[in-house]
């Protein structure tokens, strides 16, 4: 009986070669690629040419998940094995997206648990480490027996992201963001999805944001992506949900770090926007229906925890236990707001038609109240507030946004922003959804 030699490994030149052939890589090529490179052993010229093969050539969906569950076991991964019931909650990012910040308290008193890892923000869209700093004496630092023991005890602890969580992706992303492959679906799903594995929760409720205000601008997009996540979540083990929700104009009314803090504990006393708290309460329902719980009495769960002050106590807790002052919590408006204001007033009469989320956002940044590179200062007392939202009636002069800022710093740039991306017309618009699509099991996609 003859055996066949063992195939020796391929090189670097000859794996990006296949894969500007179209070929899939197997897992074992894929790690060696990687890891070689994160490791300093695979030269970023060579794993560029290997980007823009994958850029041009696509990835299976097996791939994808092999690439993902790579970068993942790159670094540091979270054990979160001696907690019960783990989610995690990641947002593709938007403006004016307080979202975890009502969330995650509300899972906490649903008695799900909820140790997270979270970011800053970058460009338009804010970060939920920001904005929980607006909280004095608020930090984002644990160690990690104190973050198992908080989430343990109060079903929530939320840290900022560790540099050795999937190190592989941010080697990565540095490459794909001066190499023109940022925009590449398996590449964007890999890396978001391999920070959730690595991050260690059973249960992923993914909030894929889609509009002029969001990453992926349109719903087909978001969808592909959505579907690309759940897919890698699924082959990984973990229970994965994605909701697709609007993006065009900005949730709520506050954009900026201390406005929504504001904004995000009025929805916890159940005196928020619709819009945030109908996200909010879908979030959770998607949540307890990924732990077997009926759809209907998930929603009224989920809701029972803003009328009944749970989540708001669980918020309160989290923050002291993090060594927030607890009194900001319990009087918001004692937290540093910009007393500058300016307004932004209606051309003409009629219905806003349109309030450009995007634009919000680079207002927010102009003011000073977001980064445009990492570790840049932020202003947290800076924002932008809606006076009116697309469908409600404006008479002319009236004001329609109005702009909190620090001694005009900022000011003319981000009026300028504001004016190009209001529009008032005739008639109301049509009310659009906030909730486009849910996806919560493998799909067939072609990435």
């Amino acid at each position: 009986m003859t055996h066949s030699a063992p195939q020796p490994a391929l090189s670097v030149p000859d794996l990006i070669a296949k894969k500007r052939d179209g070929a899939a890589h197997t897992h074992a090529e894929l790690e060696a690629l990687v890891l070689g490179f994160t490791r300093g052993e695979v030269p970023d010229y060579q794993l560029s040419a290997w980007l823009m093969a994958v850029y041009l050539r696509g990835m299976t969906p097996q791939e994808t998940a092999d690439l993902t569950r790579v970068m993942a076991a790159s670094g540091e991964q979270l054990d979160l094995g001696s907690l019960k019931d783990t989610v995690d909650k990641h947002s593709t990012g938007g403006v004016g997206d307080k979202t975890s910040l009502v969330l995650t308290p509300m899972l906490a008193a649903l008695g799900l648990t909820v140790a997270k890892m979270s970011g800053r923000g970058l460009a338009h869209t804010g970060g939920t480490i920001d904005k929980l700093e607006s909280i004095p004496g608020w930090s984002p630092e644990l160690p990690e027996d104190r973050f198992l023991a908080q989430a343990r005890d109060i079903g929530l602890a939320l840290v900022g992201q560790s540099k050795d969580l999937a190190p592989a992706d941010g080697k990565l992303y540095a490459l794909r963001d001066v190499t023109a492959t940022v925009p590449c679906l398996p590449l964007i799903a890999s890396s978001i999805m391999s920070k959730k594995l690595a991050s260690g929760a059973q249960t992923i409720v993914l909030d894929v944001k889609v509009g002029a205000g969001a990453f992926m601008t349109t719903p087909e997009a978001g969808r592909e992506l959505a579907q690309a996540m759940v897919d890698i979540g699924t082959r990984a083990g973990r229970t994965v949900r994605a909701v697709l929700t609007e993006m065009d104009t900005p949730l709520g009314f506050m954009a900026g770090n201390s406005l929504e803090v504001q904004e995000a504990l009025a929805t916890l006393r159940g005196e928020g926007p619709d819009d945030l708290t109908e996200l909010c309460v879908a979030l959770a329902v998607e949540a307890l229906v990924a732990h077997g719980e009926d759809a209907v009495a998930a929603e009224q769960r989920a809701r029972q925890t803003l009328r009944d002050g749970s989540a708001l106590a669980r918020f309160r807790a989290f923050v002291q236990a993090q060594g927030g002052d607890p009194a900001f919590v319990d009087d918001p408006a004692r937290l540093d707001v910009a007393l500058d204001r300016a307004e932004v007033l209606a051309a003409q009469s009629g219905f806003v038609t349109r309030v450009d989320a995007l634009s919000v956002g680079r207002a927010v940044l102009a003011l000073g109240g977001g980064r445009e590179r990492k570790g840049e200062a932020i202003d947290h007392g800076v924002g932008v507030e809606l006076l009116k939202k697309p469908g409600e009636a404006v008479r002319a002069g009236e004001a329609v946004l109005r702009l909190y800022h620090r001694g005009g710093r900022g000011l003319e740039r981000a009026q300028e922003l504001l004016r190009a991306g209001l529009e008032i017309g005739a008639q109301a618009p049509a009310a659009e959804p906030l909730i486009l699509d849910r996806i919560d099991k493998k799909s067939d996609y072609s990435i």
